[in-house]
């Protein structure tokens, strides 16, 4: 079967079974359809609620053409009951980024704000009005259409010039998704990355994924331990000093603050460089610098190996830029360029707008993965058949998203890694558990160890091997605990 009609197939399969939950859902007979299969390990959300709060960077963030100075970050606690009666509680921690789901040009970033903390208002409605007893993942399924029929109620509401789009949609409800995580593996005494097969599952990947996931479950394209260590990645942004030199507003408050003292402090191995998409020569000259920098530091340190991931955030116009700028890069720093590991979104994110955004003759040059675009099946299936050599995945997203993205990869053999949307503390521990059981993500981003490290404090003495690094390398084995790792302070 070819690419073009394993895609078609797939998502006939799909939509036709999201169909049948939204109609059953609707009806208010899921319980009805699915009660004859339930396990003794099913819970039911007992109850609720969320509470926010907001930080300001330490230094600001550059990306997509934009500079981030503060974060809002919602915390959810869900309470949950076993269909034997016992009880539990478990919580998500996830922030909300704007810039990066919600990219309107029409709306400020105020406006965008106040939209997805009023659509988290009626998430918490939807999630606690939810009384059938299931899997966090069939929980999810049957939650996900009304989280979209919220978004859509909510632009309406408000009068948002630009409706709030589905990214946003699953960047606001992370949270409350973790949080059902969470409790069900809290309340049975074990990682929620245990849970993903028949002994836990009522259904497998078929009721979700369509017939050729028969007899499959998420454990299948999972490691069944976490990976001890994952090399930290570094974030590099738009807007960071490099140099001593271009430090022009020190912030003297004992981190590092130039990429060499940051290297020296955490023994980096890994960066990511956010470039522009909108200047060639500055998004070459920005890459030169920073391998120049970085090339010198770590031979001061006798290190020959490491490694850079370079992320555009879909701001370059055209897939012949992206080219352009490879060709250019390969030239002028061929040991450096070797030591790339992908690239992450150059282009528009809206795939099935921009077709001409071909990526067959890129990837020849650079891997190439999406970030932005990936919101469902079909945007993953798509971005493969369009050239593209994989995808990112993060909890951030949505935590029963990423494992249904993660088991259609692992099934079509497709390319993923990790991400990050500067995640503190818990939040960061949580989306972790993701990437340290998916087998081709290698390395963690935990940017907020530079811009958010006063989130990251009530953690540090708990989790140490995760929040003090000295080696380039993240212990993440400390975070298999029960739940999604982190326990409530």
């Amino acid at each position: 079967m070819s690419r073009k009609n394993t895609r078609r197939h797939f998502m006939k399969n799909a939509a036709a079974l999201a169909a049948s939950v939204l109609a059953s859902t609707t009806a208010g007979c899921a319980g009805v359809l699915f009660s004859a299969s339930r396990k003794k390990s099913d819970i039911r959300i007992e109850h609720v609620s969320y509470g926010y709060d907001e930080h300001v960077f330490r230094a600001p963030v550059g990306f997509a053409g934009a500079v981030v100075n503060r974060a809002t970050m919602v915390t959810v606690k869900c309470s949950v009951r076993t269909t034997g009666g016992k009880l539990a509680s478990g919580f998500g921690a996830m922030p909300f980024n704007h810039t990066f789901s919600f990219p309107s040009k029409a709306l400020s970033n105020e406006v965008k704000n106040d939209a997805m903390k009023a659509l988290a208002a009626e998430l918490a409605k939807v999630t606690g009005g939810y009384q059938e007893f299931g899997h966090p993942l069939e929980i999810n399924w049957d939650l996900a259409p009304q989280y979209l029929k919220a978004a859509a109620e909510v632009s309406e509401r408000l009068r948002l010039a630009d409706p709030i789009p589905k990214l946003c949609t699953l960047v606001t409800a992370a949270a409350f998704d973790a949080s059902i995580h969470d409790a069900f593996g809290k309340v049975h005494g074990t990682n929620c990355f245990n849970t993903f097969g028949p002994e836990f599952m009522n259904h497998d990947l078929s009721r979700y994924l369509g017939a050729e996931h028969k007899g499959r479950y998420p454990a299948d394209h999972l490691l069944r331990q976490h990976k001890p260590r994952m090399t930290l990645c570094h974030l590099v942004s738009a807007a960071d000093p490099i140099e001593d030199s271009e430090n022009k507003n020190p912030i003297k408050d004992g981190l590092p603050e130039t990429l060499p003292e940051w290297i020296r402090h955490n023994g980096l191995l890994e960066f990511k460089i956010k470039v522009n998409g909108t200047d060639l020569q500055w998004d070459i000259e920005r890459v030169l610098h920073i391998d120049r920098v970085v090339t010198q530091t770590q031979v001061q340190r006798g290190v020959k190996d490491w490694a850079y991931v370079l992320d555009f955030n879909e701001k370059c116009p055209n897939v012949d830029y992206f080219i352009q700028f490879c060709r250019q890069l390969k030239q002028k720093m061929p040991i450096g360029y070797r030591r790339i590991k992908y690239t992450e979104q150059p282009t528009a994110r809206d795939l099935k707008s921009h077709p001409e955004n071909d990526m067959h003759e890129a990837a020849k040059l650079c891997p190439v993965v999406i970030d932005e675009s990936l919101i469902d099946a079909d945007s993953l299936l798509l971005a493969r058949d369009l050239g593209w050599s994989g995808a990112v995945v993060k909890s951030p997203k949505g935590l029963s998203h990423m494992i249904l993205m993660a088991s259609i990869a692992g099934k079509e053999k497709i390319f993923l890694a990790g991400g990050d949307m500067s995640c503190p503390g818990a939040a960061l521990i949580q989306t972790t558990n993701l990437q340290a059981r998916v087998p081709t993500i290698t390395s963690v981003e935990a940017n907020a160890r530079q811009y958010l490290p006063q989130a990251n404090k009530a953690w540090e003495s708990r989790f140490p091997g995760m929040f003090r690094v000295t080696d380039g390398m993240l212990r993440t084995n400390e975070v298999s605990g029960p739940g999604l790792g982190a326990p409530e302070i």
